[in-house]
């Protein structure tokens, strides 16, 4: 696993042993990035990694210029790794919370802490996972006017269209993954119609 643009370009990161953690493979995470970067959603953003796993996409955000990254992980294995690939890279541990997404969620809320992009990768099989991160994005005060959310899933699972305030304007199929990008519903509505929907 390595990061594959920007500043830490080719940096090897440690990955989790076993299917612990499933890693967004590389095409996925350049099309992740090449969608944020067109509409100014990587450098010097506020970026949350729900689920972050050994902290691969939040390091790619760091490494192509964002501003400050939190990560939210509860596996103390996952943990350990995300640690150990932070301290490689000379980046802080301070946004790291070892807790579920949710429970993460409300407490950078209470810290009053804001983001640009929310990015999203439970386990494939755990469906609800999706619904209440969304539902806890959509209600709180988490995101920033223009914020986008983004959710990788299962090509066969679809998070939905809506949840609550949260509306969907693009969706993204490689292979049996998916990327769902989400906005408030009154936000980007003409340019949301234009973008629709893409597979390859």
């Amino acid at each position: 696993m390595r990061v594959i643009a920007g500043k830490f370009r080719s940096c090897t990161l440690k990955a989790l042993e076993g299917r612990e953690t499933r890693p967004t493979y590389d095409r996925l995470k350049e099309t992740l990035f090449n969608v944020l970067f067109a509409s100014g959603k990587v450098q010097d953003c506020i970026w949350a990694d729900l689920f972050a796993g050994t902290g691969a996409i939040g390091i790619e955000a760091a490494s192509r210029g964002a501003q400050s990254i939190y990560f939210a992980e509860n596996n103390p294995k996952a943990l350990r790794v995300l640690r150990q690939n932070l301290a490689a890279l000379n980046l802080s541990e301070a946004g790291v919370a070892e807790r579920d997404a949710a429970e993460a969620l409300r407490q950078w809320e209470q810290m009053g802490i804001q983001f640009d992009v929310c990015f999203l990768d439970p386990p494939y099989a755990l469906h609800g996972a999706y619904a209440e991160a969304l539902r806890t994005l959509a209600r709180g005060k988490l995101l920033r006017t223009d914020a986008v959310v983004v959710a990788e899933h299962e090509k066969r699972f679809d998070p939905g269209e809506q949840v609550e305030t949260l509306r969907r304007y693009r969706l993204l199929k490689q292979g049996d993954s998916a990327l769902s990008f989400y906005r408030r519903e009154d936000h980007g509505a003409a340019d949301d119609a234009a973008q629709g929907s893409t597979q390859s």
